[in-house]
């Protein structure tokens, strides 16, 4: 006896899936309601008549997001696979910036902290035609920001904190965090709809060491006392626990507490060297979205 059900349900799958029919269509076609048509695709998959299948590597990073998630309790998760023809910051940095482009609307207010990735994502955001979007800076350091996007910022507007990263005394760095001008502009990040941070790795050629943010022995004290990496200039360490030096009493910009308040933190960072500062920032709940390559994804969750 033909179950007529059974075909059915196997005709609108055909006509939905293979000749990509609307749900309208064929609900037409088989003289059903579009709802009735929604129930038989929902039957199809269930019984199998339907399956889907990735492609292996495909379903392998899609595995390793949903790990990251579920592991950190993140809103979102985005591996990269890299092509050979880019170094990791610039795949993840090229991801970042179509990640925000995709979820956050023309005239949006962005944070953003320092570093050569953040550079990266706001130079492909101002190439690829991204309207009107206000970058608003997490930290001081005005002589770090501009540079991040030179001529191509014609569509960006930048509001920047009007002081050093790392200012010389903790009396300066009061006396700096009281003034109208940057008290303006954390005020502004605070309902910001979404902010991108850099997370740096514990090792010679980083950024605060390249811009001679701190010195080698400053570097050395905080290898020496456990930093695994930092977020926004704050070191810490495999727990995310601040690491007490006279560098942070000196930081001039938005506190790691700061940046666990603020809605959709996203984290970009690559590379075999920075999984441990990576992992330290997930587990202290510093972010809400993780931008990564599948290499460092993998070695967070080993």
């Amino acid at each position: 006896m033909v179950d007529f059900e059974y075909q059915q349900m196997v005709r609108a799958a055909w006509n939905y899936y293979l000749q990509e029919h609307t749900q309208q269509e064929v609900a037409n076609y088989l003289g059903v309601s579009r709802a009735k048509v929604i129930r038989l695709l929902n039957d199809a998959r269930e019984q199998g008549v339907i399956q889907f299948v990735f492609r292996p590597e495909d379903d392998k990073r899609m595995s390793v997001e949903q790990d990251l998630i579920s592991r950190y309790g993140l809103k979102d998760a985005y591996v990269v696979p890299r092509e050979d023809s880019d170094s990791i910051k610039e795949s993840v940095a090229r991801a970042a910036a179509q990640y925000i482009s995709q979820h956050l609307g023309d005239g949006g207010f962005l944070n953003v902290g320092y570093g050569d990735t953040m550079g990266a994502i706001l130079k492909h955001l101002a190439n690829g035609g991204k309207r009107d979007l206000n970058v608003i800076s997490l930290t001081g350091g005005v002589n770090y920001y501009l540079p991040m996007v030179g001529a191509s910022a014609f569509n960006l507007r930048l509001f920047l904190i009007p002081a050093p990263l790392v200012v010389s005394s903790v009396e300066v760095r009061d006396a700096l965090m009281q003034e109208p001008g940057v008290q303006e502009v954390l005020r502004m990040s605070s309902h910001s709809n979404m902010s991108v941070v850099g997370i740096g790795a514990m090792t010679s050629d980083a950024t605060v060491m390249r811009n001679g943010i701190i010195s080698q022995s400053e570097f050395t004290m905080l290898s020496m006392q456990n930093a695994v990496g930092d977020v926004l200039d704050h070191f810490v360490d495999a727990d995310c626990n601040l690491i007490a030096t006279d560098i942070e009493d000196r930081l001039v910009g938005t506190s790691l507490e700061d940046l666990k308040q603020m809605d959709n933190v996203v984290g970009v960072a690559g590379g075999p060297d920075k999984a441990d500062a990576i992992r330290a920032v997930l587990k202290g709940g510093c972010l809400d979205i993780l931008i990564t390559d599948e290499g460092t994804a993998r070695a967070i969750l080993a």
